[in-house]
C-alpha cells in the first residue's frame, strides 16, 4: 500500500518521462533509496499502484517521506549518476558493495637499479605495474617467488642508498647486492628484463633466454656463470609446472555467481597478460527479497565504476549470468572509462572451464557462509536461554588490553552481531597518560572514549564482555553505570576470568552488581560464541599492539631532534658506526661529523640525554 504520509498522486503529476534518477527519503530525511529510469513518470508510478506485489517494495513504499528526481541526457548518464548516488547515501534498500579498497599492484621502479615492490593507491611513482591482485596475499606471494628466481632488490631507497657492505639478502642468494657494486649495470639490467617478461607470463622466453645464457657461458668456460644459470633454469621450469597459468591471451575477468537466502557471491578470476594472478569472493549486502537481476546489475555497476576498479579495468569481463542492463553498462562503462569493453555470458572452451571454476568457488563460499550464519545464530539463542535473557541479543561488544611490559598499550573492541563479526565496527584505542602496566587504568580509558558523550540515539551493545576478572569488572561498571546514568537503558558487563592453566572451557563468567560467577559446561555453544568473541579481541588487540610497538621500534631517536634530516642522520650514523655510539659520543666527537657543527653536536648531546 502507498504511504499515506506521501502524496504520490500530486508527486507524478509533475514527473517527466524522461531518463533520469530518483532518491527516496523517510521521514528523517534520510535517502532510503536510489533508482534510475529510461522513462521516470512510468518507472516511479510502479511503486505507488494499489496493488503491489513484490515485498521488498512494499516495505520501501511504506517508509518513504520524499522523491525527488534529476533528469539525464541518456540511459547511460542515468547509470553513472545512479552509482555515484549510491557510493554517497549507501541506501538500506539498495544492493551495496562495501569494498572501497584499490587493487594492490607489483611495482618495478625505474631507478638506476630497479626496486621490486608491492603498491596500493594511485600510479603516481615512475616503473612499470604488475597486476592487479586480488589482495596484498598474492602479492607479497609472488615477490616472494620473484624473489627466489631473479636476484632483484626489493629494499626500500632508504635502506639501499645507505649500505656500505652486503646485507642478508646477498648472503643467502636472494639479491646481487647493486648497492655495493657486486653486480654490473648490465647484467642487472638483464635480470630485470627476465623478471619483467616473467610478470608478463612469458615463462617460455624466459627460460629460452637462459638457456641460450648459460650455453655460451659454458662455451666460454664460465662454468661458475653457467651453473648458476641452470639453477635458475631448473627453478623456472619447477615453477612453471606447479603454476596454473591460462593460455587465453589478454586481460579477464571471469565471474561466478551464487545467491541463495539473501546471500549473494561473486568470485572473480583476474587473469592479466593470459596469466592467473588469483581470485577473490566478493559478498554485497543485499536487502531482502531481492531479484538477482537487480543484484547482478548493482554489483557490476559499483565494482567496476569503483574509481579504484578504474584503473584496472580488462578488455573482457565473462560472467555467469545474463541480465537486462549489459548493453547500458558496457556504454556507461566505456563513457566514464573512456575504454572500450566486452561483457559476455556464453563462452566456449578454456573460457567455459573457468566461468564453471569461478561459479563452483561462488556456489562453495555461499554454503560456508549459510552454515557459519546458521552456526551463530544457534549460539546466540544459547546464550539468551543461559542467561535467561527476554529480549533477543542484537549486539555484543568485547574489550581487551595488550601491551609488552607496558610498553605500547592497546585497547581493542570487537563487535558481533547475529550473522558474526561485525568487523566495520571494530575499533582500537591507543592508551596515552597511565602509570605503565595498569591495565585497570587503561580499560577505563578506553572505555571512556568508547561511550564518551553517550545518548539514547547512539548505538548501544546488549553485553560488553571484558576479558579479565573481577578488577577489570569493576572498571568498566563503574565506567557504564556513569556513562549510563541518565538513559533509558545500559548494557549488561561481564568479565571473561581464565580458568586455571589458561585451559578452554575452563573460563568463569562473572556479570552483575552483585559479581555473580558461573560458568558453562566446555562443550556449550553459548560458551563457543564467548571465547569466540574473547579470542577475536585479544587477536585484535595484539595484532595493533605489536603494529605500534614495532613502529616505535623502527624510529630512530635521531629523528626527533630539530635539524637532524636525514642526510645529517644518514652521516652521523656511518661516521661513528651506529647509533649506540652516537650516544655514548662527547659534543667535539659529534662535531668532527661532517656537516655537523659544534652547535649541533650540542644540540644532539643534549637531546640524546633528555
Amino acid at each position: 500500500m502507498p504511504n499515506s504520509i506521501f502524496d504520490a498522486k500530486r508527486f507524478l503529476s509533475d514527473v517527466p518521462s524522461q531518463p533520469g534518477v530518483y532518491r527516496m527519503y523517510d521521514a528523517k530525511g534520510i535517502v532510503i533509496y536510489v533508482g534510475k529510469a529510461k522513462d521516470l513518470k512510468k518507472r516511479l508510478s510502479s511503486y505507488f499502484r494499489q496493488q503491489v506485489g513484490h515485498v521488498k517494495t512494499q516495505a520501501l513504499v511504506s517508509h518513504i517521506a520524499n522523491v525527488d528526481v534529476t533528469l539525464t541526457h541518456s540511459e547511460t548518464d542515468a547509470l553513472i549518476l545512479e552509482h555515484d548516488y549510491i557510493k554517497q547515501y549507501m541506501p538500506k534498500y539498495n544492493v551495496l558493495l562495501r569494498d572501497d579498497k584499490s587493487y594492490p599492484y607489483i611495482l618495478l621502479s625505474a631507478h638506476r637499479h630497479p626496486r621490486l615492490t608491492y603498491h596500493r593507491g594511485a600510479k603516481r611513482e615512475a616503473g612499470e605495474y604488475f597486476g592487479p591482485y586480488p589482495n596484498g596475499g598474492a602479492v607479497r606471494e609472488s615477490l616472494n617467488l620473484l624473489q627466489k628466481l631473479f636476484p632483484i632488490r626489493q629494499c626500500s631507497d632508504v635502506f639501499y642508498q645507505s649500505r656500505s657492505r652486503p646485507c642478508l639478502q646477498y648472503q643467502i642468494g636472494r639479491c646481487s647486492a647493486p648497492c655495493v657494486g657486486k653486480i654490473s649495470d648490465e647484467d642487472y639490467q638483464a635480470q630485470v628484463r627476465l623478471a619483467t617478461l616473467f610478470l608478463r607470463g612469458k615463462n617460455e622466453q624466459v627460460v629460452a633466454n637462459l638457456v641460450a645464457q648459460m650455453e655460451s657461458a659454458a662455451q666460454e668456460l664460465a662454468f661458475e656463470k653457467a651453473a648458476r644459470l641452470r639453477d635458475q633454469i631448473q627453478a623456472l621450469r619447477k615453477v612453471s609446472e606447479q603454476q596454473e597459468v591460462s593460455s587465453t591471451q589478454g586481460d579477464l575477468d571471469i565471474i561466478g555467481v551464487q545467491y541463495e537466502h539473501g546471500v549473494a557471491c561473486f568470485h572473480l578470476l583476474f587473469i592479466r597478460d593470459g596469466k592467473i594472478l588469483g581470485s577473490r569472493s566478493f559478498f554485497p549486502k543485499v536487502p531482502a527479497q531481492t531479484e538477482l537481476d537487480e543484484v547482478l546489475s548493482a554489483f557490476m555497476l559499483q565494482f567496476y565504476l569503483n574509481t579504484d576498479a578504474q584503473r584496472s579495468f580488462p578488455d573482457e569481463v565473462i560472467i555467469s549470468h545474463e541480465f537486462e542492463e549489459i548493453n547500458a553498462l558496457e556504454q556507461a562503462i566505456a563513457q566514464a572509462l573512456n575504454k572500450k569493453i566486452t561483457i559476455k555470458t556464453r563462452v566456449r572452451a578454456e573460457r567455459a572451464s573457468y566461468l564453471r571454476l569461478a561459479v563452483t568457488n561462488a556456489s562453495n563460499a555461499v554454503q560456508t557462509k549459510l552454515a557459519h550464519r546458521n552456526t551463530i545464530e544457534k549460539r546466540f539463542v544459547a546464550l539468551e536461554a543461559a542467561l535467561g535473557l527476554t529480549q533477543p541479543l542484537a549486539r555484543l561488544e568485547c574489550y581487551d588490553i595488550s601491551h609488552t611490559m607496558g610498553e605500547s598499550t592497546v585497547a581493542s573492541c570487537v563487535v558481533f552481531n547475529r550473522e558474526g563479526p561485525e568487523s566495520s565496527q571494530y575499533r582500537r584505542f591507543n592508551i596515552k597518560g597511565i602509570t605503565p602496566g595498569d591495565d585497570y587504568a587503561a580499560m577505563s580509558q578506553a572505555l571512556s572514549r568508547r561511550f564518551d558523550k553517550q545518548t539514547a540515539e547512539a548505538i548501544v551493545p546488549d553485553i560488553v564482555f571484558i576479558d579479565g576478572g573481577i578488577g577489570q569488572l569493576r572498571q568498566a561498571q563503574a565506567i557504564i553505570d556513569a556513562k549510563f546514568a541518565n538513559l533509558p537503558t545500559k548494557p549488561l558487563v561481564m568479565g571473561i576470568a581464565k580458568g586455571e592453566s589458561r585451559k578452554p572451557g575452563l573460563e568463569t563468567l562473572i556479570w552483575g552488581h552483585n559479581e555473580q560467577s558461573f560458568s558453562l559446561d566446555g562443550d556449550a555453544i553459548a560458551l563457543h560464541l564467548i571465547q569466540h568473541i574473547r579470542d577475536e579481541s585479544h587477536r585484535f588487540a595484539i595484532t595493533g599492539h605489536r603494529n605500534k610497538r614495532q613502529k616505535t621500534r623502527n624510529t630512530s631517536t635521531l629523528e626527533n631532534i630539530a635539524g637532524i634530516g636525514p642526510k645529517r642522520r644518514k652521516a652521523l650514523l656511518q661516521f661513528l658506526g651506529g647509533l649506540q655510539e652516537v650516544k655514548s659520543a662527547s659534543v667535539a666527537q659529534l662535531a668532527k661529523v661532517p656537516g655537523i657543527s659544534i652547535e649541533m653536536a650540542q644540540t644532539v648531546y643534549d637531546s640524546l640525554r633528555g
